[in-house]
């Protein structure tokens, strides 16, 4: 039985607002599983609905076999949460932090220091531990905040954007940490706008887009309905290669502008070679080679018609279309 069930889930905010049209998606024990979609997508809604923090308008949704809205409180036993805006208190230790979260979930003294320990350890920050947060760095906070989630034993961890604003090197000790812990058994879901991190973290990925699951699967797989990997080529006679190509049974397509080849298939390693010595049979020159992979921004383009790299002008739409609304309302 999936840990997590979601069946034609609906949030709709005063009314008119609608967050969630109706998703349905599984979450099986002991994955990593993804959120993938920009600001706006629905994503945060759908967490907080699985942590017990928002009502669903309609539909259902079971965290480790408990309804969300009839079991709440079995629920929040059972998951740990670190949410996308920082929540430890600047004017406690470390150690304070965790303390006051153990308390909160009514842990006996005796194992409440045990974990305490552990966790500073887990997360690397046990020489800090007496420091007080706010000499912390921003991947220090969130690192305390894992701790935090983590304290209670969770079977299931949600992430809303956990490394959102921090630098290359803290979002790296993030995933190791993150995966350490998933080989560990805990089940991790996380919602996230960067595409390297739903690539490189995720056993599977669900792409969200203005409330709607778009496309559900591993990132391989979904990378590879794309339609295959890109080979980009400079010859002096791109025409004459051009033609050729286009008679080969492991072409997908082919297309030349510029004196540029775009040549598309399976398997991008296995091709050039062939390529290469096509070009040669024909006395063709290949100046340069350039092999793209398809990444999880193509995946989402297929499947919404836009980029995710296209967020900063969402943001500015969204802006202009607020500032219409509340000029309508004076």
């Amino acid at each position: 039985m999936p840990i997590v069930e979601v069946r034609n889930l609906k949030k709709v905010y005063n009314g008119s607002v609608t967050a969630l049209k109706g998703i349905s998606f599984d979450v099986e024990e002991g994955e990593i599983f993804g959120f993938l979609g920009p600001n706006g997508a629905g994503k945060t809604t759908t967490v907080h609905i699985l942590c017990t923090l928002t009502t669903p308008t309609g539909g259902s949704a079971k965290v480790c076999g408990f309804d969300v809205v009839k079991y709440p409180d079995e629920v929040r036993r059972r998951i740990g949460f670190v949410p996308q805006d920082i929540s430890v208190d600047d004017e406690l230790t470390a150690r304070e932090n965790l303390e006051l979260h153990a308390k909160l979930y009514h842990m006996p003294k005796d194992l409440r220091e045990k974990k305490i320990e552990e966790m500073l350890e887990l997360v690397g920050l046990k020489e800090r531990a007496e420091s007080l947060v706010k000499t912390f760095s921003g991947g220090m906070r969130r690192r305390l905040e894992i701790a935090e989630g983590l304290l209670h034993n969770p079977e299931v961890l949600f992430l809303d954007e956990p490394t959102i604003g921090l630098d290359p090197a803290s979002r790296m000790t993030i995933w190791e940490q993150l995966r350490e812990l998933n080989k560990e058994g805990v089940t991790i879901f996380i919602t996230t706008h960067y595409m390297d991190e739903a690539d490189r973290l995720c056993n599977r990925v669900a792409i969200i887009d203005l409330g709607e699951i778009k496309a559900i699967g591993k990132p391989n797989e979904l990378k590879e309905d794309v339609g295959g990997d890109v080979i980009i080529l400079k010859t002096n006679d791109s025409d004459k290669l051009l033609e050729r190509l286009l008679s080969l049974p492991f072409i997908k397509e082919a297309t030349s502008q510029n004196g540029t080849l775009r040549v598309t298939v399976g398997s991008g390693e296995k091709v050039i070679p062939l390529i290469f010595e096509e070009a040669r049979s024909l006395g063709v020159n290949i100046e340069s080679v350039s092999l793209n992979k398809p990444t999880l921004d193509d995946v989402f383009v297929k499947y919404t018609g836009r980029s995710l790299r296209d967020e900063k002008t969402d943001k500015i739409e969204r802006f202009k279309q607020y500032m219409i609304m509340k000029r309508r309302r004076r």
